[in-house]
């Protein structure tokens, strides 16, 4: 667990990308702080504490799925974000609910593959400087050891000698990054497993995976020799030296206990499945129903094969997510309802929150549009008394066309800019400074906000 953070600092490190949800930051910082909590407990029980999942109910755009991704990159933990409504029922052609826990399984296997590269990168550098070298100036074939001196010898020995200082004099070069644009060619590892389509019916995604990796293990490894600058040689071979020297069996099973006991998965749109949501046109056809009963034995806890083994869902937290406009979430069936103990309602966005959203965060709008300008060497600020204009009209077109949550601030934000962004660099050039007044967000959004009424009718 990164830093082993404890809830109040889990709560102060998601303040920093989201504005309000108190309730919501404070249950996901607990059931974080649960997990780590549950490594450290008395062996006999660990087993038996299981995590409480959270269902999270709130319109779009307040901030459901950010709190989930923050939470998965404090923890360092392998996470998952699917849509309820992409699957179908057990029986039905489509994405069935297992292959959440095989994404959740192939983000683990990347992060502990991204470790271990990371741990035998000084050792893949110098293998690629030596493949790198040899593809310069080629070594002396059949060298003989240092002390190989001898009558006759002299000459071959000036050779080598002459070699091995040139060797030495490019391998320096090539560290000061001197030859990055010099062309050399190298041989690289094709993919050799063939492309499938479904053979026959009946075939899940788990036994195309298996077969697929069966025949790629079977197929010879080919190479094919490339031209590339030595930059971008550098990069391919440091993948595939980085890649021959870790075990990957050894990555297998720490990524299986990785995705066991700190995997996330957050499920979204969870109330277009519910009973009462009048979402989706599938009807009896594709049961919304099924997939709830499907989602079940996830969710408490079962074995899901993957191509990597065997994973048991008991301890991976589930977070699911919904709006609920058009259900609530007693349609769903009740074991489901029970499998989520922690509900909690988020807040629609005021706005002194969208004014908040403008200004706070790490990543606010303006601190990313005062990036994309600044690209250009040209400088943008805004007043305070523009943000908070921003805010009010950005608020009250979701009070009257649609509540879309704090993504109406893009929807303003680049009408605002639009035609500044346009004139850069052409009209507007270098070292220019643009303020952003009341008065140019007046007359920028004056249509947006009078043309309210048509807004309905616009897609």
């Amino acid at each position: 667990m990164n830093k082993n953070l404890t809830p109040r600092q889990i709560v102060a490190e998601l303040d920093k990308y989201i504005i309000g949800q108190n309730d919501a930051k404070r249950n996901v910082a607990i059931a974080l702080r649960n997990r780590w909590r549950r490594m450290n407990v008395k062996e006999e029980i660990q087993g038996e504490i299981v995590p409480n999942n959270i269902l999270m109910i709130g319109a779009t755009g307040v901030g459901k799925t950010e709190i989930a991704r923050r939470l998965a990159h404090l923890a360092e933990a392998p996470f998952t974000k699917v849509e309820a409504s992409k699957f179908t029922e057990v029986g039905y052609v489509g994405r069935d609910v297992e292959s959440m826990i095989r994404d959740l399984v192939e983000q683990a296997v990347d992060m502990v593959k991204t470790t271990k590269k990371e741990e035998v990168k000084e050792r893949a550098k110098e293998i690629v400087e030596g493949i790198i070298l040899d593809a310069l100036i080629p070594p002396l074939k059949g060298s003989p050891t240092p002390h190989a001196t001898g009558m006759g010898k002299d000459q071959p020995e000036d050779e080598r000698e002459l070699n091995e200082k040139t060797r030495d004099r490019f391998r320096e070069k090539i560290r000061d990054g001197e030859m990055d644009e010099r062309k050399i060619e190298i041989d690289v590892k094709q993919n050799s497993t063939p492309g499938m389509g479904m053979i026959g019916g009946g075939m899940d995604e788990a036994s195309m995976i298996n077969i697929q990796e069966m025949l790629g293990s079977m197929m010879p490894k080919k190479t094919k020799k490339r031209k590339v600058t030595i930059a971008e040689a550098r990069k391919i071979l440091l993948e595939e030296e980085s890649s021959k020297l870790i075990d990957m069996d050894e990555v297998k099973e720490e990524a299986l206990q990785k995705a066991q006991n700190t995997g996330i998965v957050f499920i979204d749109e969870v109330d277009k499945i519910a009973g009462g949501s009048r979402g989706g046109q599938g009807g009896p056809d594709v049961s919304r129903e099924g997939v709830q009963r499907d989602l079940l034995p996830i969710v408490e806890g079962s074995a899901v094969n993957t191509k990597y083994g065997i994973v048991h869902t008991d301890h991976i937290l589930f977070i699911a997510a919904g709006a609920f406009h058009f259900s609530k979430p007693s349609d769903l069936i009740p074991e489901l309802q029970g499998r989520f103990p922690i509900r909690v309602e988020l807040d629609n966005l005021t706005k002194e929150d969208f004014l908040s959203i403008l200004k706070e965060p790490k990543n606010a709008l303006t601190k990313q549009y005062i990036a994309l300008v600044g690209a250009e060497d040209v400088s943008l600020s805004f007043q305070d008394d523009a943000l908070e204009r921003l805010a009010e009209i950005a608020f009250q077109i979701n009070e009257e066309v649609e509540n879309i949550g704090a993504r109406r601030l893009h929807t303003v934000m680049s009408k605002l800019l639009n035609e500044i962004l346009f004139e850069i660099p052409d009209t507007i050039g270098q070292n220019a400074r643009i303020v952003i007044d009341k008065a140019l967000v007046e007359e920028k959004l004056a249509g947006l906000v009078k043309n309210k009424d048509l807004s309905h009718y616009i897609l």
